[in-house]
């Protein structure tokens, strides 16, 4: 195993099994971060992560961390704010303002730098990377993005300004997706956080096997056109 230096001409990535075990799944560095060149990534179960000031790194970890939507962990706490919940959740409203968000709430440093930023907007616009806006009294509070594969979704960074913000993204959503078809959320790697609200490990080729699955499938046409998907009680 060793790490692969990529060429600017040629947006062809090595396979992941041959990504490093330490650190876990580092696979190759340099190349860009052109539309073709992501898209080519996801679709080999790749992402980018790296420091400002570093080279473009590339992972895909093993095992890599996944939620199925019906299995979205829900606490009680969760399900009394959630029931009473003083939040508004769009689908694709503000794009640019909930990866900015993801951008700034980082106490310990980010890794979504002004590069990251441009590309994932060209993503967006091409129609391929997506957010769930969290809005309270018209004021942003939190959100997600992600990119779409097929009925697969591989979540990207979340944000939370407000008390259970991020979780009622990711709630909201499970349950939207989930009932227009959607099969499975990339998590990347596994955390506390994500632990807690059902996310699991698996190995990394299991996930490969899920991700060329659902790519061949599709979302109904209407799913990802900008729309509510919560409104509060009355």
């Amino acid at each position: 195993m060793r790490l692969v230096q990529l060429s600017r001409h040629n947006i062809a990535f090595p396979s992941p099994e041959g990504a490093l075990r330490e650190p876990n799944g580092l696979l190759a560095l340099g190349g860009d971060l052109s539309p073709a060149r992501l898209l080519m990534a996801y679709q080999r179960g790749i992402f980018p992560w790296f420091s400002p000031g570093d080279p473009i790194l590339w992972w895909s970890p093993d095992p890599r961390a996944v939620l199925w939507p019906a299995q979205f962990h829900v606490s009680r706490s969760m399900k009394r704010f959630h029931a009473k919940s003083p939040y508004r959740v769009t689908l694709n409203h503000a794009f640019g303002q909930v990866i900015e968000g993801c951008a700034e709430d980082r106490h310990e440093g980010t890794w979504i730098t002004r590069d990251i930023v441009n590309a994932y907007h060209q993503l967006h616009e091409l129609g391929y990377a997506h957010s769930i806006e969290v809005w309270e009294n018209g004021e942003l509070v939190g959100g997600m993005y992600g990119v779409a594969q097929g009925t697969l979704f591989c979540g990207e960074s979340m944000f939370s300004r407000a008390v259970n913000a991020s979780k009622t993204a990711l709630l909201v959503f499970c349950h939207a997706f989930a009932q227009r078809g959607g099969r499975l959320i990339d998590c990347q790697v596994l955390n506390e956080h994500t632990a807690s609200l059902g996310a699991v490990d698996i190995p990394r080729r299991q996930y490969i096997e899920h991700l060329d699955a659902c790519r061949q499938e599709k979302l109904p046409r209407d799913f990802w056109i900008p729309r509510t998907l919560f409104m509060p009680n009355a």
